[in-house]
């Protein structure tokens, strides 16, 4: 456990100006206020400030920092006020601490509405003031080191949340120390067997891996002697998160993974230094190619300078070898920590243009996406991917996310040249809009006036600007078409009564039904009500002719309306939902489940009103709801009365060895579960993963869940996955 003297002594080291006393102010002052509270541990609530304090003392913040560290959990959890802390610590140190407080209770429909609503705040707050994100990940950091202690459930939520959000934030940032430690206790807590099995394979080799890391560095040392210059060289295992991804993602046995181990080469000198040491690299070994990535005259978007190269090194393996000078250094481990601008003890993002230009896009962003589901999905997919640097045909630098189209790079320049994007040259040539841009591209976009964005873009687009965009477009179009369909409809039943569509909004009585029902929603978007069969036209009319209201009561939107009508149609004496599925609360709606993401009792679900065909139910993250019209949206809910077994398919990456079949299927039959149907497939590459595909039968997600881990307990698995659509 961290002390006062501790933080006092390692706070001197950098910053001999520091004022004692107020810092031991803040001590005293959130040692009080905490005074009898405990940790889910059952350690003393104190030991969580003082940690948080000590991890921002690594990235060397200023003194304000460090008290709105140690105050952070003040307002939340004890009885002091925002005045008091500005009264006894200054208007930053507060303003600091209460942009860190948790949001107040808000009733959110689910936990995903709660984070993308929490992440938006959060987002304006560091906009203002970068160092409560500073805070917010040590605080993170400190939380995930004592995972152990919160049950499994929040374990799991925790650390999902902590690798969509918290880890791309630490590299956005450049903290990597703590964007590796952050993804490696998210991974060890999500996938614990596959950690612990290689763990255990790390172990075994470990005395291997010493004597390696210790002979390549003894013979770069020697290498560089010619160069006289000064160099520190050094070795380390890559973390294990990183290592899974890769096996994964080249289906890879660990032993097969040469590059699991990586050198840093530190000169004391200048840039030039760094370019002379690559050259003598590749004199003694062969780079592979491809692998090369020069970051000191391309930096990454968060400042991160580095040359990267791999080669084949002494013993045949590839190396992976990074190259920098000390500064450099120091600022891949400080992050934007190292270049604050101090203004009057304050510090403002948007003092530096440059390194905080992905701040202020994610702040537009939330500013366009009314749906927090969205925009969640829009953070998770472009929250600061690997980047791609192209050219525009004037020579202009431009950064897009790795595996980025000619599309994304449209949307890039501007709005209005992605969606009239008819075609495009990359260096010359002309290429598909699917085409993947390179490095070092240089990229012309053709425009035709009379282009209009595609709903197949999506499926090849990368990055949240072009996708927001495209699903504008393509909803803007869909409410038009329903909007048309809908004014028929009612102009037809209209018709019959002998009424006009043009005589019933001359005269109001339209307009006054929509303010009185529906809380004056526009006349146009009662008619793409009625198209998607969430307003029936008859009723509509005998209302207007002054019959009957027979909506449901109580509705107070078009979005939750379903007309007694629908509920008739398919409703059956017992009032248990035979899908699983209560469309507003009412059992035996015609329910469909979608086949892009095949929900299972347990996931968050919606679902959209399809004329004709009842209601669909897809999952919130499912990528198709975010193109559908959001006012085809309606309340739904699993029936937890109703246990209803659904067919699910996953997939299995085992060894290829005699009976590992049989032991995948025992398991599957040992958690009573029936298996539907199976296939495996061998793998005639030595080394490579055999496939085996399960439909299994399941109550909900819980279930699956529980078998897919004991799954991945079987001797041999390498991964288990539910495969949707």
């Amino acid at each position: 456990m961290l002390r006062f003297n501790d933080i006092a002594d390692r706070m001197l080291d950098y910053n001999p100006q520091v004022d004692l006393e107020r810092l031991q102010s803040a001590y005293v002052f959130t040692a009080k206020v905490h005074d009898g509270q405990e940790r889910l541990s059952g350690e003393p609530y104190l030991i969580h400030p003082l940690e948080v304090a000590g991890i921002l003392l690594d990235l060397n913040v200023d003194e304000d920092t460090i008290i709105a560290g140690l105050l952070h959990d003040t307002l939340e959890d004890t009885l002091t006020t925002r005045e008091e802390i500005e009264r006894l610590f200054g208007p930053r140190v507060a303003f600091l601490v209460e942009g860190l407080t948790k949001i107040a209770r808000i009733e959110f429909r689910s936990a995903r509405e709660q984070q993308a609503e929490n992440f938006r705040k959060m987002l304006i707050a560091m906009s203002e003031d970068i160092r409560i994100l500073m805070i917010k990940l040590a605080d993170r950091l400190h939380n995930m080191r004592t995972i152990v202690h919160m049950k499994e459930s929040s374990r799991r939520r925790v650390a999902q949340e902590t690798m969509d959000i918290y880890v791309p934030l630490a590299h956005r940032l450049g903290v990597y120390w703590m964007k590796q430690e952050l993804e490696d206790l998210s991974f060890r807590t999500l996938e614990p067997d596959v950690s612990e099995e290689l763990e255990a394979q790390l172990l075994i080799s470990r005395d291997e891996r010493e004597a390696y890391i210790e002979d390549v560095t003894g013979i770069i040392s020697v290498k560089l002697r010619d160069l006289d210059l000064q160099c520190e060289v050094q070795g380390r295992v890559k973390d294990i998160a990183s290592i899974h991804a890769k096996m994964k993602s080249q289906d890879l046995e660990l032993e097969q993974i040469y590059d699991a181990i990586g050198f840093r080469i530190i000169a004391d000198s200048g840039i030039g230094a760094c370019y002379a040491v690559l050259g003598q690299i590749h004199s003694v070994w062969a780079p592979v190619s491809g692998r090369f990535k020069d970051y000191i005259a391309l930096p990454k978007p968060n400042g991160y300078r580095s040359l990267h190269t791999t080669v084949i090194g002494e013993y045949g393996e590839r190396m992976e070898i990074q190259i920098r000078t000390i500064e450099m250094h120091r600022d891949a481990e400080l992050g934007i920590a190292a270049h604050w601008k101090y203004k009057e003890g304050s510090v403002d993002a948007s003092e530096d243009d440059s390194k905080f230009d992905w701040l202020r896009q994610l702040v537009e962003w939330q500013k366009e996406i009314s749906d927090p589901h969205e925009f969640l999905d829009a953070v998770k997919v472009d929250l600061f991917p690997d980047q791609v640097f192209v050219f525009t045909p004037t020579g202009e630098v431009i950064n897009l996310s790795t595996g980025a189209t000619p599309i994304d790079f449209a949307y890039a320049i501007h709005s209005e040249v992605g969606s009239h994007c008819a075609g495009a040259k990359v260096n010359g040539r002309l290429v598909p809009l699917r085409h993947r841009l390179k490095d070092g591209d240089t990229v012309e976009i053709v425009t035709s006036p009379s282009q209009t964005p595609k709903k197949d873009w999506l499926d090849f687009t990368a990055s949240s600007k072009a996708r927001n965009h495209i699903r504008h477009s393509i909803r803007q179009v869909e409410k038009s078409r329903a909007i048309d369909l809908g004014r028929d409809i009612l102009s037809r039943e209209l018709k019959r009564n002998d009424l006009t569509l043009a005589k019933v909004r001359e005269d109001g009585s339209l307009a006054r039904y929509a303010d009185d029902k529906f809380g004056g929603i526009a006349i146009d978007d009662v008619f793409a009500a009625i198209s998607y069969g969430k307003i029936a036209a008859g009723v509509l009319v005998r209302k207007l002719l002054g019959g009957d209201d027979e909506f449901e009561a109580g509705a107070s939107t078009a979005v939750t309306v379903v007309p007694k009508r629908l509920r008739r149609l398919f409703q059956r004496e017992e009032r248990r939902s035979s899908s699983g599925v209560r469309v507003s609360g009412t059992p035996d709606v015609l329910v469909r489940f979608a086949g892009c993401c095949e929900p299972l009792p347990g996931d968050d679900i919606i679902g959209f009103v399809t004329r004709g065909r009842g209601v669909t139910v897809h999952t919130r993250g499912c990528v198709k709801v975010f193109t559908l019209d959001p006012d085809r949206r309606i309340p739904v809910e699993w029936d937890v009365e109703t246990s209803v077994r659904r067919a699910v398919s996953i997939r299995v990456l085992s060894r290829d060895e005699p009976g590992i079949l049989a032991k995948i299927t025992n398991t599957i039959s040992a958690a009573g579960i029936n298996i539907g149907s199976a296939k495996a497939s061998a793998n005639e590459t030595p080394g490579k993963a055999a496939e085996q595909i399960f439909e299994v039968w399941v109550q909900d997600v819980s279930v699956l869940a529980g078998v897919m881990r004991e799954i991945r307990k079987v001797k041999g698995v390498r991964s288990v996955e539910r495969i949707r659509g």
